[in-house]
């Protein structure tokens, strides 16, 4: 047999599915029947949402609603976890709505506090309460499996808790969409319009980013690094609550009263929340490369991050004056607690930690999807301007930092794929990336004014 039958032979049978007797299946052809049955699932909310509510949607929304459809199926056969997830967080939304019924047959927020699974676990506010906790526990058992034999047991419990919070966070968002259209038809949004709002959306999603690269590498020990992040923000957001009161839902201002946020906002914070994994998985790589130096400047991921932990109360303090000072103490604390643990065990977490080329390529992969979301939110933000102010580009403080995260990850991601940026200076770069898009989505709203002032603390 000649070269050129030998390569085509070897070609057809690359192409011959497992059992060797013919041609690799078709995408459609490899679903199961759980696929099909979670297509028509989706297809029939689907319809569901579109006969009971297509009279309060205008065009854009009803485009909106007909396009999630195939895109939920789609990522529920892209990746098979997400099809648990949309049933489950589908079935806890609607039974809380159906609590919220009166023999009537009118809805009544006061049943918040008089049903027991409304009042304790899925009305808006229980269950993103359970979600806070459920993240803080998930981070604990994360941390515990780094320094324990059984490992991998605390790791798998970190994760399946996780997995339990971005439920609840989600069926929290969906309860209080609902409540707000309750409280008043001019009142109804979906929540993703303020502070409290976006940290919620920012926590379920940079968790649930990161199980699928925890899925997709099979490895949980990135969890520890990744769940920090994700567990202050928790840490924010329980803060916020109590200073501003802002798990109330509120009217939403006049430039907020547009279609275009319910792209815009999430596109945004896929971003933000990617940018923030690839932080994290960076500062993974440098504790694991710093992890056999002695000399103090060799160590200097640990004190960057022990500066930022505990400058935090620094930024915050006019607030803590006035309320909940005593909270920041305690984050202080726990904040020198966290630096000295890894200090301390930097050895044992290196040992854990995936390879060096893992972590790598994670980080490089969560910054390539945060900057594709990224690059689109800001384009849908020129548009919702030009139709809310009147032109697509002002340089409002907002703009000119998201301007400059785009140019930090687009100059990233050049190095990368034209140098063949790797290792400690893609790393570090990682790093300051994440201080400086935390300066466009906090830093902006504290220190700096504008056009989108409506967000300040």
């Amino acid at each position: 047999m000649n070269t050129t039958s030998a390569t085509v032979t070897q070609t057809i049978e690359l192409k011959k599915g497992s059992d060797g007797s013919g041609m690799e299946p078709g995408y459609f052809a490899r679903r199961n029947v759980w696929d099909w049955l979670f297509a028509v699932l989706m297809v029939a909310g689907g319809l569901v949402a579109f006969t009971q509510y297509n009279a309060a949607m205008d065009g854009y929304e009803k485009g909106i609603l007909i396009g999630a459809v195939p895109s939920m199926i789609w990522l529920g056969w892209f990746w098979r976890p997400l099809r648990v997830l949309a049933v489950a967080v589908g079935a806890l939304a609607l039974l809380a709505i159906w609590l919220y019924q009166t023999p009537a047959g009118t809805a009544d927020l006061t049943r918040a506090d008089q049903v027991f699974m409304l009042k304790y676990f899925i009305s808006s506010q229980s269950a993103i309460l359970w979600m806070s906790m459920l993240f803080f526990m998930s981070t604990v058992f994360y941390w515990v499996g780094m320094f324990s034999r059984g490992g991998q047991t605390f790791e798998l419990l970190g994760s399946r808790l996780a997995w339990v919070a971005v439920t609840l966070a989600l069926v929290g968002t969906m309860v209080r969409w609902y409540e707000s259209h309750q409280i008043g038809p001019d009142i109804g949004h979906i929540p993703v319009s303020n502070l409290y709002e976006v940290f919620v959306l920012f926590c379920w999603m940079t968790a649930a980013f990161y199980l699928y690269y925890e899925d997709h590498y099979k490895t949980r020990s990135m969890g520890a690094f990744v769940m920090l992040v994700v567990s202050a923000a928790v840490g924010f957001l329980l803060w916020y609550t109590v200073i501003r009161e802002a798990h109330e839902i509120q009217p939403l201002v006049p430039a907020l009263q547009s279609w275009w946020m319910k792209l815009h906002v999430p596109a945004n914070f896929i971003g933000y929340g990617t940018f923030a994994i690839a932080a994290m998985l960076a500062f993974a790589f440098l504790i694991k490369q710093s992890a056999s130096e002695s000399r103090w400047y060799k160590l200097a991921p640990l004190w960057l991050l022990g500066v930022v932990l505990c400058f935090e109360p620094i930024v915050f303090r006019q607030s803590a004056a006035e309320k909940g000072g005593s909270y920041w103490f305690v984050y202080f604390g726990i904040s020198a607690l966290i630096v000295a643990t890894i200090m301390y065990g930097r050895h044992r977490i290196a040992a854990r930690l995936p390879s060096f080329e893992v972590l790598d390529d994670a980080m490089y992969k969560a910054i390539a999807v945060g900057f594709a979301f990224f690059t689109i939110a800001t384009v849908l933000g020129a548009l919702w301007a030009a139709e809310a102010w009147g032109g697509y580009w002002s340089w409002d403080p907002k703009e000119t930092w998201a301007l400059i995260v785009w140019l930090n990850y687009a100059a990233w991601l050049h190095m990368r794929l034209m140098k063949g940026l790797r290792g400690t200076v893609a790393a570090w770069w990682a790093l300051v990336g994440l201080v400086v898009t935390t300066f466009a989505f906090l830093g902006v709203n504290m220190f700096l004014s504008g056009l989108h002032s409506y967000g300040e603390l």
